[in-house]
């Protein structure tokens, strides 16, 4: 039987799977470093927190994940031509004794078994929006592109700094890094914008990485970004988490299989409900594999990380991946 790494591997390379990758099972993930330990994020359904970057956040009841909150108040940059004045990068100077109980924590991790993989989020796009408020962030990238170009270069180079950092300490096989791109039915910019502002920055965010050991690039963005594609592979994604089933995967899998690998298919929205049930996802996580076969997919909840919101939902979806898989393979 393969490892839960190997298995990931063959299937992604097209190769002999013995089974379905279920899920997140192949990642180790680690979320906590000297940075993130100054960098407050909220907790579900406690009150809203400002981070490092001074954009304060809220994490409602029954709402997949946290959000900034954008009144006038809250809005970090209000004025991108300004943004010098009130976007101020989060420290990373933390010192090798400060890095040191981290280090321990990967090294716990069978690097067999399982990828070390670092999380980061948000990405460059949604740290854009965060700042800025995302009407204003989109209206930017229009009237004020020289502006929101600036921006993106300042969190770029702050990004690359933060990677050196990881490489040098943690030293991950995975990334797995957040950054949204769309909505359900659409990307959020066009193609021709997407490659003109941020295809640049993550050639050389996730080119650093690979350059330094990393062996997969894991990107989530539970969204509609199908036509983004051909940019995710320019800029090095090994592995698209989060693919909605608005993207017509089985033809994403069918055209660009062997260049990039589709890990999603099970739309959060249509499971992690309130009135879930075990029927309703096993119907779903069937329909998703039976539509995808076993190579260049991994069948997964769209959610950005190994969790549901409403408790059981994750857990279902796994069982049901396995019971799959034992006839399947």
């Amino acid at each position: 039987m393969l490892t839960k790494r190997q298995n990931l591997l063959e299937t992604i390379h097209g190769g002999k799977p013995d089974r379905y990758v279920n899920q997140y099972e192949a990642f180790a993930m680690l979320f906590n470093n000297p940075h993130s330990m100054h960098d407050p994020a909220p907790e579900y359904g406690k009150p809203p927190v400002k981070n490092a970057w001074g954009i304060t956040k809220v994490w409602p009841e029954g709402t997949p994940g946290a959000f900034p909150i954008h009144d006038e108040e809250h809005i970090v940059c209000k004025d991108i031509t300004k943004w010098r004045e009130t976007v101020h990068a989060p420290r990373l100077d933390y010192s090798d004794a400060e890095w040191e109980p981290f280090i321990k924590e990967a090294e716990k991790i069978d690097r067999n078994e399982y990828f070390v993989t670092q999380f980061i989020a948000p990405g460059i796009f949604e740290q854009c929006h965060y700042l800025q408020e995302i009407q204003n962030a989109l209206i930017n990238f229009y009237e004020e592109p020289e502006y929101t170009q600036e921006l993106i270069d300042y969190l770029t180079e702050w990004e690359l700094e933060y990677a050196e950092k990881i490489c040098k300490y943690i030293k991950p096989d995975a990334l797995f890094h957040h950054d949204d791109w769309g909505s359900q039915n659409s990307t959020f910019i066009s193609p021709d914008m997407f490659e003109e502002f941020i295809l640049p920055s993550y050639k050389k965010i996730y080119g650093y990485y690979k350059s330094h050991g990393v062996e997969l690039i894991v990107h989530h963005s539970d969204s509609y970004a199908a036509t983004l594609v051909p940019y995710m592979i320019d800029m090095g994604i090994d592995i698209w988490q989060g693919t909605m089933s608005s993207n017509n995967i089985p033809e994403l899998i069918q055209k660009y299989g062997d260049k990039i690998t589709i890990m999603g298919g099970i739309d959060s929205a249509s499971v992690d409900r309130p009135d879930w049930t075990p029927e309703l996802v096993e119907k779903e996580v069937r329909r998703v594999c039976e539509e995808n076969g076993t190579k260049f997919f991994i069948p997964c909840i769209t959610q950005g990380l190994g969790i549901s919101t409403f408790p059981g939902v994750y857990e279902t979806a796994s069982e049901v991946i396995d019971k799959i898989s034992k006839e399947k393979f």
